[in-house]
């Protein structure tokens, strides 16, 4: 049977699979599990309920603040905000379950429903699954007094503003800390429409907005972190200094330079951590990467005295290697980026900031970007193929082996069966672009044969 729970949440076709019925059933077993835990003990359960723009979400948030309510837990429904504002105020407001509707990319008609545990933490597999194994099942529900209520709560969105903007001030030391500092924001008309573009003015840049009119409809439609070209148009002919993308739940963030190139996750992991390196604030001068990350990065680490871990991909997995070892800096080259001392969770905004606070403290972001070496990579995704068999099928790990063999130390493979989706990413790293494309392409070829569904 396959696992409802993937890397992020559930996530799927709204109304095919991610249905009103599913989301009640969710909710209900999420709040049977966490009071069996013990997570509610000597207090009336709370939750803060949030979503991103997609209209799917409207009637998705309804069914989960129904299931919750009659689980017996109070929600406070925020309304839109990113999935990091929702991770904040689970933690902020003392709440027992942050909830959020979001697909954060993928296209319009999906979306998705994932859980933060008290303090805004993603839930670990372990829960999940209980949690999963629950639905269905008959329980006694709560009656008259027992029932949960649901607030409207938009008014909580200031305070996830107020933090990001404190936490900027917190990491440069500075008032206004993007004073000086132009950037063009797009929004991916999504959940950080506006508090994105409020956060960088507090912190005192000069903001120019594109994509931020979501109409239920448009999100992540050819404009975000996965479409970058209108962003680097638009920062060339606004001469900003620099841009940044979010997507739809803004929990990443992608950049562009004043000429219009685009940075990375890895390139911006790399110039935070030299700067809380300089700044004393990179905990054991080491940083968490993914085994996604280009081999370039660890070696520009290495040269600047950072040591760079490696862990699987999936912001959640970043996170649990960083609180394993105290660590306080840690991202994916997708752009989630982890301040642990600020965040618990991916955040796009916060990035967004404490990326223009590094311009406006040390030089132009292509100038910082030349010390963040990257090997020619190419990443390609294999769709519609059967990705539980990515491991397994002998045909795949040949052609895999003899890639890495002929590749040697000078390059990397990597095969990765997408959680949410039915693909396989092919990743290879090479010192020319030619041999990265020439590999890519053959594996690519081997998974869309061996691995193509009935």
């Amino acid at each position: 049977m396959t696992r409802l729970f993937g890397t992020d949440g559930v996530r799927g076709l709204a109304n095919r699979f991610i249905t009103a019925e599913l989301a009640v059933d969710l909710s209900v077993s999420a709040a049977r599990v966490l009071a069996e835990r013990g997570d509610f003990s000597g207090h009336r359960p709370r939750a803060v309920l949030g979503r991103d723009t997609r209209v799917s979400g409207q009637f998705l948030s309804h069914a989960v603040a129904a299931g919750l309510a009659s689980a017996g837990v109070d929600v406070l429904d925020v309304g839109v905000l990113p999935t990091p504002g929702i991770a904040f105020l689970t933690a902020s407001t003392g709440a027992d379950i942050g909830v959020v509707i979001s697909a954060s990319h993928n296209p319009m008609p999906d979306n998705g429903i994932k859980f933060f545990a008290r303090g805004g933490h993603k839930l670990d597999d372990g829960i999940e699954d209980a949690i999963e194994s629950k639905m269905g099942e008959e329980w006694t529900r709560p009656v008259g007094e027992s029932v949960g209520s649901i607030r409207d709560a938009a008014d909580l969105a200031k305070d996830y503003v107020a933090h990001v903007a404190a936490a900027v001030r917190t990491f440069t030391g500075t008032d206004r800390p993007l004073e000086g500092v132009s950037v063009v924001v797009d929004t991916a008309h999504g959940a950080a429409s506006v508090v994105g573009p409020q956060a960088l003015e507090a912190a005192g840049a000069t903001v120019h907005v594109v994509h931020a009119a979501p109409n239920g409809y448009n999100i992540n439609d050819g404009v975000g972190s996965t479409h970058m070209q209108s962003l680097q148009a638009e920062v060339v002919a606004r001469g900003a200094q620099y841009g940044v993308a979010y997507d739809g739940d803004a929990d990443r963030c992608l950049a562009v330079d004043h000429t219009g190139a685009v940075v990375n996750g890895d390139e911006i992991l790399g110039i935070l951590a030299i700067a809380m390196k300089e700044a004393g604030t990179l905990y054991h001068d080491t940083l968490v990467a993914t085994v996604m990350s280009n081999l370039g990065l660890q070696r520009s680490m290495e040269r600047s005295g950072i040591a760079v871990i490696e862990a699987a991909v999936g912001d959640r997995y970043v996170l649990e290697a960083m609180r394993e070892g105290g660590y306080t800096l840690g991202g994916e080259q997708s752009g989630h980026i982890i301040a642990s001392e600020f965040a618990t969770t991916g955040d796009g905004v916060l990035t967004s900031l404490l990326l223009g606070a590094r311009i406006a403290a040390a030089g132009p972001l292509k100038d910082q970007c030349a010390s963040i070496e990257s090997l020619p990579q190419v990443l390609i995704n294999v769709k519609d193929v059967d990705r539980a068999r990515v491991y397994s099928d002998a045909r795949v790990q040949d052609a895999v082996n003899a890639s890495r063999r002929e590749l040697g130390k000078s390059g990397r493979v990597l095969l990765r069966p997408s959680g949410t989706e039915p693909l396989v990413r092919v990743m290879v790293e090479a010192t020319t672009a030619d041999d990265a494309q020439r590999h890519a392409d053959g594996l690519a070829s081997v998974v869309r044969e061996a691995l193509a569904l009935p």
